[in-house]
């Protein structure tokens, strides 16, 4: 029986598009938490459950096609099995797809651990008319096996069964078969375990046929690691490269092409043994959509459609849950005004802490709506051909194919998106991509293009808001193209992507996604905005002016002698030209640290002077026609609608937030760092003023 009271660990690995994420997300539910891998910058994804009396601790470890470690995600997989050595293995394989899903799963028999095979996407296998010999599969590859459709919620119960079956007896239901590689390698690769064997004292007790057979592949890795972890194999490294040569020269090819064409001849021997014929080919479907959606000429205005259907549905159908928690949020203020007496403390939570934080809260329903929409791109599998319609179009312009993948990730997060610029080959790339991950506009941005658009462009919000993404992928792409010319002129890397086939996305899968990705959101409102409103609260208020200015009936004077309001007629004079005035700017050094937070300081600063107005009974709230966008609108403190556009356009173009920041210094260095900071900065003035100017020339302003 399998030892109780502890927690085991079961890791989650497979192919990209195998369905782990969704299979994951059938597991753990909510019970999940994120952070990052040790040492590196790739998001960690962890579960707890309970199963069988047993505690479970799932990992998800990052999606890849092998354990030979040429890519950032191959490391990490391969470094946790091997030192950590989980319990259980769950192999997530694409069951329409097995071919080269099974490649994965012969590496972790080779590795010793424990396997199931989760044969995922059952359902999509069985409509393409092919059948499996389950019982046999299980004999023949040595490990248990078990159909599931995370997407649809089914096989949990028969997985997490099988798991606690392995775990009780793992010896009689797992027999970790080998795979044989010819005569020659076999007669190598028999001596190198032998010798392993009886002169190695192999750490993480590795098996000593997969030391053999990596050492003959040349890897790297596991040399170094007996090289410091296993003195006494170390006259074997030198051994291995003898015959890794004499292999080559005898068999005109490298040792670690002939392993892998035994591997695939492994995989191919057994799905002959298992698997009946196909009727019909399931990617038959997608190629015919795909001849219109990724059509030479199509495809691109086909993507653009799509944006401008996701952002206007996003701005129309997000207004009216807007409306009613902009009630709320009004109804709460009025409430306080109404139950605490006049004094500080009274202001700062109905101007700073109910003011700022709600200003953002109203727009949670446009993110959901957002994140939504594009959880049904990409669980749809459309989301990679945008990639793929978008790498033609930057190619055509001299930019590098793959910086796409983090760059699309980039209308997301930043962070994230510069962090996954370390799965590029070389630093040329890395550099490249990470610079140009921020012209990309982040979810951050969308509350401020929201509140402005909405404020000063009615009906055609949708379309403005549509327009400002656009401009960000423009910008970026003539930026790109000047960097390869001017600071990166090296050869670019071709660029290969795989489009999985179209699927019907369940309401499970989207509802997780986007609850994943808006949680984000939530903890910013509890957390840096509602400091930084406070903050910028209390410098809107303090110091206070002298008496003989607070008798002043015009709240004007009071913010101008505060902090913000020095700084902000410090800095009027570099942001005037933009048609901007001080609160403005004010907005965006605060916008420095988090993008939401733009919002938040502008309902501060405004709300300051008109959402409390003194009466001869105390502050009340100020008329419904008095809130933000009216206020924004006023010919005496706001802008036009001419500068309201540059400002979206500056806000977009600017530097990121500082933990963007932070991660660039991270992943490039300080000098790159500064760079990013400063052309970005200098680029967001520039096209702004452009934007302002050149408008008034012609009549607009």
């Amino acid at each position: 029986m399998a030892e109780t009271g502890r927690v085991f660990r079961i890791a989650l690995a497979g192919n990209p598009n195998s369905g782990k994420t969704s299979l994951f997300n059938l597991l753990t539910g909510l019970r999940q938490q994120v952070g990052n891998w040790p040492g590196v910058t790739v998001e960690r994804k962890t579960g707890r459950l309970q199963h069988a009396g047993r505690d479970f601790e799932i990992i998800d470890l990052p999606g890849t096609y092998s354990l030979t470690p040429y890519t950032l995600e191959e490391r990490i997989a391969r470094e946790y099995i091997l030192e950590q050595r989980p319990d259980v293995v769950i192999n997530v394989v694409d069951s329409a797809n097995l071919d080269r899903n099974l490649y994965l799963t012969v590496q972790l028999l080779e590795m010793g651990v424990d396997v199931v095979v989760a044969l995922n996407m059952w359902d999509e296998f069985q409509r393409s008319g092919s059948r499996l010999d389950l019982e046999r599969f299980e004999t023949l590859l040595g490990t248990p096996a078990v159909p599931t459709e995370g997407h649809r919620g089914r096989g949990r119960q028969a997985l997490l069964d099988a798991v606690a079956r392995l775990l009780d007896d793992g010896s009689r239901r797992h027999r970790h078969v080998p795979v044989t590689y010819g005569a020659q390698i076999e007669r190598h690769l028999g001596d190198l375990t032998r010798r392993l064997s009886s002169t190695a004292a192999l750490p993480s007790a590795l098996p000593e046929r997969y030391v053999a057979t990596k050492l003959l592949e040349g890897d790297p890795h596991i040399a170094a690691f007996l090289h410091n972890q296993a003195p006494t194999a170390r006259p074997l490294l030198a051994d291995a490269e003898r015959l890794r040569t004499r292999i080559r020269a005898a068999a005109g090819d490298e040792p670690s092409d002939l392993i892998a064409e035994g591997r695939a001849g492994f995989v191919a021997g057994l799905l002959r043994e298992v698997r009946s014929r196909q009727r019909f080919d399931r990617m038959e479907q997608s190629r015919n959509l795909d001849r219109i959606l990724t059509h030479r000429w199509l495809g691109f205005p086909i993507f653009v459609l799509f944006m401008w259907l996701l952002f206007n549905a996003t701005f129309v159908l997000g207004a009216y849950p807007r409306d009613a928690i902009e009630w709320l949020v009004g109804a709460a203020q009025a409430g306080l005004v109404g139950i605490l007496p006049p004094g500080a403390l009274r202001d700062l939570l109905v101007e700073g802490v109910i003011g700022g934080v709600g200003s953002v809260a109203v727009f949670l329903p446009n993110i959901l709506l957002l994140f939504l929409g594009v959880s049904l791109l990409e669980d749809s599998g459309y989301m990679a051909r945008s990639a793929f319609i978008m790498d033609r179009v930057m190619h055509l312009l001299g930019l590098h194919g793959k910086s796409f993948i983090p760059m699309l990730m980039g209308f997301g997060c930043s962070v994230p998106a510069i962090m996954a610029t370390r799965t590029l080959e070389n630093r040329r790339d890395r550099i490249l991509t990470a610079l140009l991950v921020p012209h990309m506009s982040c979810s951050a941005r969308l509350p401020v293009y929201i509140l402005i658009a909405g404020a000063f462009f009615g009906r055609q919000a949708g379309n403005v808001v549509a327009s400002i993404y656009l401009i960000g992928i423009v910008v970026a792409v003539l930026i790109g193209r000047l960097f390869s010319r001017t600071l990166f002129r090296d050869v670019e890397a071709p660029f290969v992507m795989e489009l999985p086939p179209y699927r019907w996305p369940t309401l499970r899968g989207l509802l997780m996604h986007m609850w994943e990705r808006s949680r984000h959101y939530l903890k910013k409102m509890g957390g840096v905005i509602l400091l930084a409103s406070i903050v910028l609260w209390v410098l809107s208020n303090f110091p206070a002016p002298p008496p003989e200015r607070s008798a002043d009936s015009s709240p004007r004077p009071a913010v101008s002698y505060s902090v913000v309001g020095r700084l902000g007629q410090a800095i009027e004079p570099v942001i005037e030209p933009l048609g901007l005035n001080w609160r403005m700017g004010v907005t965006l050094i605060a916008g420095f640290v988090a993008k939401e937070v733009v919002v938040s300081s502008l309902a501060v600063l405004y709300e300051t002077e008109t959402t409390v107005a003194p009466t001869d009974d105390g502050p009340q709230p100020r008329k419904e026609d008095q809130r933000l966008p009216a206020a924004l609108r006023d010919p005496e403190r706001g802008i036009s609608p001419l500068a309201a556009f540059a400002f979206m356009v500056f806000v977009l173009l600017y530097t990121p937030c500082i933990v963007a920041v932070l991660t660039i210094r991270r992943e490039l260095g300080a000098g790159w760092m500064w760079f990013d900071v400063g052309y970005q900065l200098a680029l967001a003035w520039l096209v702004a003023l452009l934007i302002y100017q050149g408008g008034r020339l012609v009549g607009l302003g």
